[in-house]
C-alpha cells in the first residue's frame, strides 16, 4: 500500500526548502531551491515543482501524496495569496495556492512562514502538550506564530501576529516594511549585525569584528566572537535581549501563554541571547504574570521547523483537527 504523504514547502527570501512528510512528522525525502533570482513567481513555481516531481521519481518510493501546506513570507491563509511580501521579489497579490493547482491538483493550505514553524512545534516539538504558546522566528528578519487554546491566531484578515513589525523604538531604524522601528530591525539577524557596526562606531575597543564587512557578517560570527569575550559582540546581545525581552512582555500581557519559543539561527546563540531576554521580560510584566512563561529553545531547533509546519497544516486541515 502506498505511504500517505504530504509535501511540506517554506519559501523564504533566498531559498525555497521543501520535504516529504507522512503523519507522524518523518521528512523521508527533501531539497531546496533558489527562490531569489527567478524572474516571477511561474518561473519559480517551474523550477520548484519540476524539481519535487524529480526528487519523488528518483526515489522510486512509493507514496500518495495527500496535500500541499505552503510557509510563506505574508502568507494568508484564508485566501491562499502571498500579499506584499516585503522580502520576495514578487510584489503585490500573488495567488499561490491556485497557481500551484496547475502543478498538483490536490488540497493546498497556505500561511504565514511563522506560523508554519507554530505548527510544526504544536505538532512535532517542544509544545505537544501546550495550547498556548508563541513561537519567535529569529532568522533574516522577526516572525511570530501565535497559538491560543490549540489554534493558530489568524485574525479577521489572515495576518495576525505580526510582532516583527510593531514599533520598538520611535523613529527608529529604516524597516523594509516602510516603517521604522520594527522589532525585526533590532532582535533578528540582520538586526544584531546592525547593533553590532552602530558598536564599532561609537567604541574603540579592539574587535574581530572590525575586520568583517557588513555583508558578510552572520550571527554565527557575533556569537563566536561573544565566546571569546568580544566586548562588542556580548554588547550587542544584551542591547539586542533586552529591546527582545522588553518586547515579549507586551506580547505576554494580551495572550498569556504558557511558553515562549526562540527558533532560527540568533536562537543558536544560546544564553547569549536567552539571558538577557529572560531578564528583560520578567523586568516588564505585570506580576499576575511573573515567573509564569517558560522562554525555551525550539524543540525543532535541528530540523526543518518550517517544512514541518508547514506539512502540519495540511494535515491538519486532512484530518480536521
Amino acid at each position: 500500500m502506498a505511504r500517505e504523504v504530504v509535501i511540506g514547502i517554506d519559501i523564504g527570501a533566498t531559498y525555497t526548502k521543501y520535504g516529504i512528510v507522512d503523519r507522524k512528522g518523518d521528512c523521508f525525502l527533501d531539497n531546496s531551491v533558489n527562490t531569489y533570482g527567478h524572474p516571477d513567481v511561474n518561473s519559480f513555481l517551474d523550477d520548484l515543482f519540476g524539481t519535487i516531481k524529480k526528487t519523488i521519481e528518483s526515489s522510486q518510493a512509493e507514496i500518495k501524496i495527500m496535500g500541499i501546506g505552503v510557509g510563506a513570507p505574508n502568507g494568508n491563509y484564508y485566501t491562499g495569496s502571498i500579499e506584499y511580501a516585503p522580502n520576495l521579489n514578487w510584489k503585490g497579490v500573488i495567488p499561490l495556492a491556485s497557481l500551484i493547482k496547475r502543478y498538483f491538483d490536490i488540497p493546498i493550505a497556505v500561511t504565514n512562514d511563522a506560523n508554519a514553524a507554530a505548527l510544526g512545534e504544536m505538532m512535532y516539538g517542544g509544545a505537544g502538550n501546550m495550547k498556548d504558546f508563541i513561537v519567535i522566528t529569529l532568522g533574516t528578519g522577526l516572525g511570530s506564530g501565535i497559538v491560543v487554546n490549540g489554534n493558530v491566531v489568524y485574525g479577521h484578515d489572515g495576518f495576525a501576529g505580526e510582532l516583527g513589525h510593531i514599533v520598538a523604538v520611535d523613529n527608529g531604524r529604516q524597516c523594509g516594511c516602510g516603517k521604522r522601528g520594527c522589532l525585526e530591525t533590532y532582535a533578528s539577524a540582520t538586526g544584531i549585525k546592525r547593533t553590532v557596526f552602530e558598536l564599532l562606531a561609537d567604541y574603540t575597543d579592539n574587535s574581530d569584528l572590525r575586520k568583517i564587512a557588513f555583508d558578510d557578517l552572520t550571527s554565527k560570527m557575533i556569537y563566536e566572537a561573544a565566546l571569546k569575550g568580544d566586548r562588542i559582540a556580548l554588547v550587542a546581545f544584551e542591547i539586542t535581549g533586552k529591546i527582545l525581552g522588553k518586547n515579549l512582555a507586551n506580547a505576554i500581557a494580551f495572550s498569556s501563554p504558557e511558553a515562549i519559543f526562540l527558533f532560527g539561527g540568533l536562537a543558536g546563540a544560546g544564553d547569549f541571547i536567552f539571558s538577557p531576554t529572560r531578564e528583560h521580560m520578567e523586568k516588564n510584566l505585570l506580576k499576575i504574570f511573573q515567573n509564569k512563561v517558560k522562554l525555551l529553545p525550539s524543540g525543532l531547533q535541528d530540523k526543518n521547523a518550517a517544512v514541518l509546519g508547514a506539512a502540519g497544516l495540511i494535515w491538519k486541515e486532512l484530518l480536521h483537527f
